[in-house]
């Protein structure tokens, strides 16, 4: 990618001036500046000062060594070796098995180099690629990531910018693709100087989020500021892919929507390797998936955790079946083999309005599934896991579920070895933004009746505490007790049967032949056939209860949830409670 011009934009009245002893070169239009000297050299510091005195980094800056109020510092990009055999093409999409990462909360250490001593353990697991919550540069030590304020910049809790290419270079070696989380739709509230020099070029008032005003899309240099940032983790850093955080909070009316610019650019100037665009899109609109890669499921993940836990407030309440026409089980069923769950219907949590499109004809590959991710806990009160709010059995299906079906399946960290530990929301803000998060938080698990009482208000962890943050990285002393390497056995075989059972099938499946049935409240089968003539069929018993089926049933068993279950149903027509078989015939 092309250095920025300076990657400064400046108010008519709040010119920007050069720093001392600078030298200026031609000083382009449309509010860009250029300093062009050769004073400077790799490592050099360097900020802007403003008219009225105050020196800001530059928002296009590429580290900073010492946080976001800080001078930026000038990184020579070409100096990272990669290697002379250095040919890394990516992977199928259909290969794909996501696991999300919190870069400081995943080691002790929390940074790029000492994950990338974990990429052997992810290798041997089964997982195909690694997704990296956001690191773009945020205020203070400890964020999840989407308060960063500086998107060129890795944050430098975690490493340098050459210790995230290396990160990315040792993944490649292990077959692992490497995907980023990047944040289009606001800025963080801390460091965010944009405000100060270019409000109303970078900034649209009129359209709000929840962050605030919207990034103002409509101006062709924010467009080039963003569509920049995407090329640069893609070709600098070598990225294999990124994931787009809540584009339905994006406002733009521009002609051509930011995210199809987006897209387009990305596809034009990378033709050599395989490059995927994920989107997390609450809308459910199944127009981007006809060109992004694929979309965060939720509609799968909520159905699952009703089932799971028998949760119905908050956004569960849509796959319940208190305030919905349907038993939560068919809108997991129908989210399984159709994508979306609501493809139009009504949403009773957001107020009746109609939600989602039709995703029947869609590849069932531009749908990635997942029993939790980071939102799903840490923004739960106490930032429980799911195997803490449900029995071993049940979780032990949903997980031979999510794990074989043929979308994409996205574990978070700790999960295949049972994780107990919390991961709770975390920041570093300065004193009045800490006040605010505080109260921001009781707001957020006000929304879920079930775990929020006014009698807790005492309890609500501190999100600004270091404490907090401390707890939430993982322990790698605990996968050595049984019941936990009995859980990483059997994320192991059922990432083993899915590569050489699942994934050779999924380029072959006839999208508009799948059909699913709801048998009973809790029982549902699915049938997907593919060009080949083969069929692939899930039947499910997601209760507590045996469960009489006397459908006709294949003898071409690949898995089930429950060692010796398959037994039980061939010679008594039983289906046990919990159980989940998966079989491939003709």
């Amino acid at each position: 990618m092309k250095p920025l011009k300076g990657g400064l934009f400046a108010e008519a009245t709040g010119r920007a001036l050069p720093a001392r002893n600078a030298v200026y070169g031609e000083q382009p239009s449309n509010g860009w500046f250029q300093l062009i000297t050769d004073h400077v050299k790799a490592g050099a510091k360097y900020q802007f000062r403003l008219a009225d005195g105050l020196a800001v980094p530059d928002p296009a800056s590429r580290y900073q060594s010492d946080d976001v109020h800080a001078p930026s510092i000038v990184i020579n990009p070409d100096e990272f070796n990669w290697g002379d055999d250095y040919n890394w093409k990516g992977l199928p999409w259909n290969e794909a098995v996501i696991y999300e990462i919190h870069t400081g909360t995943f080691t002790k250490e929390g940074t790029f180099n000492a994950l990338s001593e974990k990429l052997d353990y992810l290798a041997a697991l089964g997982v195909t690629a690694i997704q990296l919550m956001p690191v773009a540069d945020f205020p203070g030590k400890r964020n999840w990531g989407y308060d960063g304020v500086l998107p060129f910049a890795p944050d430098n809790t975690y490493g340098t910018p050459d210790d995230l290419k290396n990160l990315i270079k040792t993944a490649h070696s292990y077959g692992l693709m490497v995907f980023l989380d990047v944040v289009y739709n606001h800025f963080g509230p801390e460091g965010n100087y944009l405000h100060v020099y270019a409000k109303s070029k970078f900034f649209n008032s009129k359209e709000k989020t929840p962050w605030g005003d919207s990034v103002n899309f409509e101006n062709r240099n924010v467009r080039d500021f963003f569509i920049q940032n995407a090329l640069y983790w893609l070709e600098e850093y070598h990225f294999d892919g990124l994931r787009f955080d809540a584009v339905h909070t994006i406002k733009d009316n521009s002609k051509t929507h930011i995210l199809k610019e987006i897209e387009h650019t990305v596809k034009e100037r990378i033709k050599d390797k395989q490059v995927h665009l994920i989107l997390e899109n609450d809308n459910n609109e199944a127009e981007h998936l006809k060109s992004y890669t694929a979309q965060w499921n939720d509609d799968f993940h909520h159905a699952m955790h009703v089932l799971l836990t028998g949760e119905k407030s908050g956004y569960y309440e849509d796959f319940s079946d208190e305030k919905t026409p349907y038993k939560p089980v068919y809108y997991l069923a129908r989210s399984l083999a159709e994508g979306f769950a609501y493809q139009g219907e009504e949403s009773t949590y957001r107020g009746g309005i109609s939600r989602g499109e039709n995703s029947k004809n869609l590849l069932t590959t531009s749908f990635i599934n997942f029993l939790q991710n980071h939102d799903q806990i840490g923004n739960r009160f106490l930032a429980k896991r799911i195997n803490k709010l449900t029995s071993p059995e049940a979780l032990k299906a949903a997980e031979c579920i999510y794990l074989l079906s043929p979308t994409i399946p996205m574990m978070f960290m700790g999960e295949e070895f049972g994780c107990e530990q919390p991961f709770h929301f975390f920041c570093n803000f300065e004193e009045n933004l800490a006040k605010s998060v505080k109260q921001g938080r009781l707001k957020e698990f006000s929304k879920f009746s079930d775990s929020f009482n006014t009698n807790i208000l005492t309890k609500i962890p501190d999100a600004t505490s270091e404490e907090i943050f401390m707890e939430s990285k993982i322990d790698w002393n605990k996968p050595v007790a049984d019941k936990n390497l009995e859980t990483f056995d059997f994320y192991r075989k059922m990432l083993e049967i899915r590569k050489k059972q699942i994934i050779p099938l999924i380029p072959k499946l006839l999208h508009s032949y799948t059909h699913f049935e709801i048998i009973n409240d809790n029982l549902f089968f699915i049938k997907w056939k593919s060009k080949n003539g083969q069929i692939l069929e899930l039947i499910a018993n997601l209760s507590d209860k045996e469960i009489s089926y006397d459908k006709k049933i294949s003898d071409e068993l690949i898995a089930e949830s429950q060692e010796n279950s398959y037994r039980k149903l061939k010679e008594q027509k039983l289906i046990t409670n919990w159980g989940v078989y998966w079989f491939l015939g003709a």
